[in-house]
Formats: C-alpha cells, structure tokens, sequence
C-alpha cells in the first residue's frame, strides 16, 4: 500500500463507522465514504483500519480506494475546486477556465497549492449545463465563467481565507 501519510490518523474517529458497517457485506464503499468525510482523505493507516476491521485484504481496500474518483488518497486544500471539462463545458471555455486558474494559482489538476488552501480537481460534469462553463468550490457552483470572472472568485476566497486566519 502507498506511503501516503506519515502521521497517525485518529483511529477512534473511525471506530463507529467500523462497529455499525464493518460486519455488513458489501458495505466497504460506504465505510471509505464515511471515513473520507471524518478525515478529508483517506490515509493510509485508515486503509489498513478498514482492511483489518472488514476482514479485506490491504490491497482489495485500496483497489476500491483507487478505482472510484470519489475517493482522495491526499489532503485537499481548504477549498476543493471541482472544474467541469464535461462537452458543454469545453464547447463553452472550459480550457479557458483552466488556463485561468493554472495561472493565478499555479496548480493544475490533481494539485494544491503550497499554502493549502487551493486543491484543483478536473472532473467529468458537474450536471449544471445550462450554467457552462461551471466550476463547484465546497459545494457551492460558480457558472458562465469568464477567465476573469473566476480569477475574481479565487482572489475573493485567497482574501476570505486572510481575514479568516487574523481571527
């Protein structure tokens, strides 16, 4: 199994998750869903906490882990921007929107900016169409997207999370 973290996770974070669904066949996708959304991420002791609890083997946990999109295997930053390359969305600018974000943040797909705070995460579609091109940070979806409509939105969040750390 990767390497992917070196620090301990808090395994009695889990313990519930793995008492109510560790016993129940066919569960392993809910108890790593469950798991991301205590952790953010599923790091690799959890990987092995959910292999030895279900009774799975090591590598079975992280095949699921790694065949399903949903599932991060690294820490994402504080804001998870997910950019649509679905058609409308390219036919509308999509790569416009990336160049824009690649360039005021300096992460292209898969990547998180140095402080933490930004993590890109190119997906298939977002379902928001008739809004291309579209992009969905922490939940919250950000459509018709100029380049500088979206380098105004992350500035605004860079600015946000500055006040926020002031106190």
């Amino acid at each position: 199994m990767c390497q992917c973290s070196q620090q301990k996770s808090d395994l009695s974070l889990l313990a519930p998750v793995l008492e109510k669904y560790a016993a129940v066949p066919g569960s392993l996708i809910t108890i790593l869903q469950k798991a991301q959304d205590i952790y953010g991420y599923l790091p690799t002791d959890v990987l092995y906490a959910v292999a030895e609890a279900t009774g799975d083997s090591p590598a079975k946990v992280l095949g699921v882990a790694t065949f399903y999109t949903q599932f991060r295997l690294q820490p994402v930053g504080k804001y998870l921007i997910m950019q649509c390359q679905g058609t409308a969305c390219h036919v509308n600018g999509s790569e416009r929107i990336s160049k824009a974000i690649t360039e005021e943040l300096g992460i292209r797909d898969g990547e998180t900016t140095a402080d933490g705070l930004f993590t890109l995460k190119d997906v298939a579609c977002l379902g928001c169409c008739s809004l291309s091109p579209v992009m969905m940070i922490n939940g919250e979806t950000y459509g018709t997207l100029t380049p500088e409509k979206t380098v105004k939105i992350l500035r605004s969040l860079k600015e946000q999370a500055g006040k926020e750390a002031q106190g």
